[in-house]
């Protein structure tokens, strides 16, 4: 939770969780009705937490009245990343009630602490999909693997069928997060059938909610008359294309290699142990990356866990192997994890501490530009990634803000006067439709801002994770001519 918003930079993909958090807050229904990427209970839990602490009203008197000033849009961004610190938190607890429950407090302890502070666990501070999804895949897994003993009073029994029902309630909202994620059934309904005696009436139970919460999606769709988009939105969505998985192990890499070697090694020594838990936390996620054609470097996430985990264990397993007595082992265990994780915590420090983007000052000089310039009147039509485009919208409650750049492929502009603010991912994009080329032709630079990210030496360890934080490296303000 230290310097939310000056590590990592704002993602585009963050915008349009915002975007759509805030249009639940709006009372306008769960799900945009003119794209269907992903089930809508993410932006239910968001909208649920900023309507329980009532975000961003309690913001109105410092951001609203204060339009152009940069620390009135950090807030913005500062409580749904501390959000996500707070569950950051909650996950690291649950890996180690996961380890402690399926193995030993040794086990516990070193995961926790790998899960807590090796670099490439930044990725949890976005504000995503796959970060709102980890406590509830976690939680799933740990009523799963909690009542494991032959128990036979009835309170007991009682209590195996709660567990149950919770292990399945949160892996269904996990997969109704984002779809992805179903890969983690062998997993859970494999632990669910060993643990409760191999009983298909128990496993049966499990599934109902597993199934059931995830149809809500196609459900509302067939509600709202648009299971056709739905389904052609899904079609679309499983066949995009980018680097794949060979990009996502690449980032991996590049970020955190002593991570990906430690869980690697764990992941064999896992296979050579047979360790069902393991195996099939990692193997049919890694299978399913591989055949998809659109892979994200955050999409590692849900299985960081079982890197920790299997680091851990093979850690643990060759102290206790290795050294004779207990004490001795105790001193060896905490000195290895001590080692690693100052490593890892001097390798994150250096990360998040640091101030990358310069994307708040962006949207505050849009704010104020758009102020002094009339812009009541309507008159301007501001083109720009969802990470600015929701706070114009929904904070400030503007006219003619086009949702997304990409909407200039579908809709006309209808103003003279156009505001463009042309970050890396703009510029990345512009290939997609003659439109953005055009509109990017058609614009002259009345401002310019260059984030910290470009001070920053790509091939240095730990700032490899730079390659990932260039959104707000330079953010052109562009205008119509």
């Amino acid at each position: 939770m230290w310097n939310t918003t000056g590590f990592p930079d704002l993602f585009y993909d963050e915008g349009i969780y915002m975007r759509r958090a805030m249009h639940v807050l709006d009372g306008l229904g769960p799900q945009e009705s003119y794209y269907h990427d992903h089930p809508y209970f993410g932006q239910l839990f968001l909208a649920g937490v900023f309507k329980i602490i009532g975000y961003p009203n309690l913001l109105s008197s410092s951001v609203t009245m204060t339009k152009g000033n940069i620390h009135s849009i950090k807030m913005l961004y500062l409580i749904p990343r501390i959000l996500m610190g707070i569950l950051a938190v909650i996950d690291t607890f649950l890996v180690y009630k996961i380890s402690e429950r399926r193995y030993d407090r040794n086990v516990a302890f070193i995961a926790s602490v790998l899960f807590a502070i090796m670099p490439i666990t930044w990725l949890i501070r976005r504000i995503l999909l796959d970060t709102i999804q980890l406590p509830f895949l976690l939680s799933s897994i740990l009523f799963a693997v909690y009542y494991t003993k032959d128990l036979k009073s009835s309170s007991n029994n009682n209590k195996r069928i709660i567990s149950v029902l919770l292990s399945g309630i949160f892996l269904g909202l996990s997969i109704f997060t984002k779809v992805p994620v179903f890969t983690m059934i062998p997993l859970v309904s494999f632990l669910i059938f060993t643990n409760n005696n191999r009983n298909l009436k128990i496993l049966g139970l499990w599934f109902i909610p597993v199934i059931l919460i995830p149809l809500l999606w196609p459900a509302q769709g067939i509600m709202s008359g648009q299971f056709s988009q739905w389904l052609e939105d899904i079609l679309w969505e499983t066949q995009r294309q980018n680097g794949g998985f060979s990009s996502a192990i690449t980032f991996f890499v590049q970020v955190d290699p002593a991570f990906l070697l430690l869980g690697t090694a764990g992941l064999i020594f896992a296979a050579i142990k047979r360790d069902s838990l393991l195996l099939l936390w990692v193997i049919p996620f890694i299978i399913f990356l591989s055949v998809t054609g659109f892979v994200q470097y955050f999409y590692w996430i849900p299985i960081l866990p079982a890197f920790s985990i299997a680091t851990a264990r093979i850690i643990a397993y060759l102290a206790k192997k290795r050294i004779k007595g207990k004490k001795i082992q105790q001193i060896v265990l905490f000195a290895i994890t001590s080692g690693i994780g100052i490593f890892g915590f001097v390798s994150t420090t250096a990360l998040v501490i640091s101030n990358v983007s310069s994307q708040f000052e962006a949207a505050a000089f849009v704010s104020k530009y758009l102020q002094i310039n009339n812009y009541n009147n309507n008159n301007i039509t501001v083109i720009s990634s969802p990470v600015y485009s929701w706070i114009f919208s929904y904070i400030y409650n503007k006219g003619h803000v086009f949702a997304d750049y990409r909407d200039l492929l579908f809709y006309p502009i209808q103003t003279k006067k156009i505001l463009l603010i042309a970050d890396h991912h703009f510029k990345s994009n512009m290939r997609s439709g003659e439109q953005l080329q055009t509109i990017y032709n058609n614009t002259i630079i009345i401002a310019t801002f260059k984030g910290g990210v470009i001070d920053y030496d790509l091939g240095k360890y730990p700032f490899t994770s730079m390659i990932a934080n260039y959104e707000g490296s330079i953010v052109e303000i562009r205008v119509s001519k």
